[in-house]
């Protein structure tokens, strides 16, 4: 979670506003369990605009809610989750982009919150599939897991540059998976999604192995027009991880 966030609400708050989550805090301070009425009364309170960087102002006010929180590890785990459960996607989306500073407040909490993030990935949500591939996920998540989840964003239209820690977790495995997704693209004469071209070419061999340079040999005019194309983005890109 960018530490600017917190800082970034305030401005974007009535005197009203700022009164009630100032007063709400307080209450899950002290009765944790208060939490439960406040989060979902945060958009009435608080508002719902954006905010920056992904999030709304009801992000931030319901991070702010859980930050307050006096539980650790496996309570703290288990009351987001329920938290998680019966909420409504935007407070399942506000659980999940919390959870980076849920760890940083609680070492413990480690590796706790990864069945949010699982749960998140095997929806059709785009915004809770973008939520929870934050920081959290990138440190967390197994390398398969990892590689499914960036196949999943290209598959739903999620650019790339919005899922944490690409650069560093890049591997041939991934490079030719996506190698591979282009390739079927272009059997298919579509065009390719240009922000997979830095992640492929981290490991040029996945290209060739992929065959989709054969296809600017394709009998069909769509095919051959289409491999042109991904082709040129391909050369035009950086390696993920470069400077």
């Amino acid at each position: 979670m960018d530490p600017s966030i917190p800082h970034a609400l305030d401005p974007h708050l009535t005197a009203d506003a700022a009164d009630w989550l100032a007063d709400a805090v307080g209450r899950v301070g002290q009765e944790p369990a208060s939490l439960r009425t406040a989060f979902p009364a945060v958009r009435r309170h608080c508002g719902r605009g954006l905010l920056q960087a992904g999030w709304t102002v009801a992000d931030a006010a319901r991070a702010r809610l859980l930050a307050a929180l006096p539980l650790r590890g496996v309570m703290l785990a288990q009351e987001i989750t329920t938290l998680h459960r019966f909420g409504d996607a935007t407070e399942q989306r506000a659980v999940l982009l919390a959870l980076d500073m849920l760890e940083g407040v609680d070492e413990t909490f480690a590796d706790l919150g990864l069945p949010l993030v699982r749960e998140a990935l095997r929806s059709n949500d785009t915004d809770l599939i973008e939520a929870a591939l934050g920081p959290y996920a990138a440190r967390h998540l197994d390398q398969e897991g990892y590689r499914h989840a960036v196949l999943k964003c290209v598959f739903n239209g999620i650019p790339l540059e919005r899922v944490a820690g690409l650069d560093e977790r890049v591997d041939r495995e991934l490079a030719r998976m996506l190698a591979d997704f282009a390739h079927e693209r272009v059997a298919a004469g579509r065009d390719v999604p240009g922000d997979i071209w830095p992640v492929v070419r981290a490991h040029p061999g996945a290209l060739i192995a992929s065959g989709l340079p054969a296809e600017t040999q394709s009998p069909a005019p769509d095919r051959r027009a289409a491999a042109a194309r991904a082709l040129a983005d391909y050369a035009a890109t950086t390696p993920a991880g470069a400077a």
